[in-house]
């Protein structure tokens, strides 16, 4: 299949589009500056075709689209006062231009949506929800995968609990922080990305997440555990989730309306719903990772001199944020 990723040069694309080709498939990777290819590996691949793309461009998106069997869309927005009507817009642009080239599927990842009435969902997950659904009215099928907090090096949600752990002698943790989570692996994520272009072309949305559910204070105690910190944890009740937000926004290096938008979030439990995904986009015989093991391979160092293809996509790879990584790190 010939296959769009929007988004490559974001933290999932850039481990997307390789497990891909991998898989047999010519991609077709998409920037909006496509001199930024470069940084990657695998820009050079016989079967890749790098091209500029402008999610909120029509014809950019058109012509990018030209001749592709399916496409991922890794469009997500969390910045900025009007980032839900540039979500909604770029949304209703994509899922025009998919059903304009008779695309067979679209695959979104997407947030989980926390079993609680609309209107309490945070502003962040009722924007994803809502891109689902934009997606879909195009007639094109449309495959949305619910993630809550993917565990590798680089990933926004993890590199907030490690710059957290780092800085933070002494943990405070609002009673509203007890909701429960269930973190995958990103290369899980990634395994379960590819598998939905084999998974009946009906628009539908599968929750995703590892093995294991735990609350949020549970995850920080863990990672602590592996990075080898001795981080003591305060409850502090009738903390309001906007202040969290806030305050963890000034202390990591993550872009603050990003920090604010998913600690807004964890007021529920993101936890799946079902495990659908597990049989019907992971491959027979997947042994999906530990959240431990998860955190082991995001800290651990990079052997020097591994060629890049080579390298544990759960670990620091060069292309990855300037926010991303900090001081604990194990050894290989």
């Amino acid at each position: 299949m010939r296959i769009l990723v929007s988004g490559a040069s974001g933290y999932v694309g850039g481990r997307l589009v390789p497990a891909l080709l991998d898989a047999g498939h010519d991609v077709v990777a998409t920037f909006r500056d496509t001199s930024s290819a470069d940084r990657f590996w695998w820009a050079g691949h016989p079967r890749l075709d790098v091209t500029t793309m402008d999610v909120l461009e029509a014809a950019t998106v058109r012509r990018a689209l030209d001749q592709c069997d399916a496409a991922y869309y890794l469009i997500h927005g969390m910045d900025g006062d009007d980032f839900v009507e540039r979500d909604r817009l770029s949304a209703k642009i994509f899922g025009q231009a998919a059903a304009d080239a008779s695309l067979e599927r679209i695959v979104y990842l997407s947030g989980l949506v926390p079993q609680v009435p609309e209107d309490q969902l945070s502003p962040h997950i009722s924007s994803r929800l809502e891109v689902e659904r934009v997606l879909g009215d195009y007639g094109v099928p449309t495959i949305s995968l619910r993630a809550a907090i993917l565990i590798g090096s680089g990933s926004t949600s993890f590199e907030i609990v490690r710059q957290i752990s780092e800085r933070l002698p002494i943990q405070t943790i609002p009673t509203w922080m007890r909701s429960d989570v269930q973190p995958i692996a990103v290369t899980d994520a990634v395994a379960a990305l590819v598998g939905a272009l084999d998974a009946p072309a009906v628009t539908r949305a599968y929750d995703i997440g590892g093995p294991e559910q735990m609350a949020y204070s549970a995850l920080l105690d863990i990672f602590a555990d592996v990075a080898g910190l001795q981080r003591p944890q305060i409850s502090v009740p009738l903390l309001p989730s906007k202040l969290v937000g806030l305050m963890a926004g000034n202390l990591t290096d993550v872009p603050g309306p990003v920090v604010e938008a998913l600690v807004e979030s964890l007021r529920h439990d993101m936890v799946c719903h079902e495990d659908d995904f597990r049989t019907d986009l992971l491959p027979p015989g997947h042994e999906m990772v530990t959240v431990k093991d998860a955190i082991r391979r995001g800290l651990a160092r990079q052997v020097p001199g591994t060629p890049e293809d080579e390298l544990d996509p759960m670990g620091p790879l060069p292309t990855d944020p300037d926010w991303a990584g900090g001081w604990t790190s194990l050894a290989p």
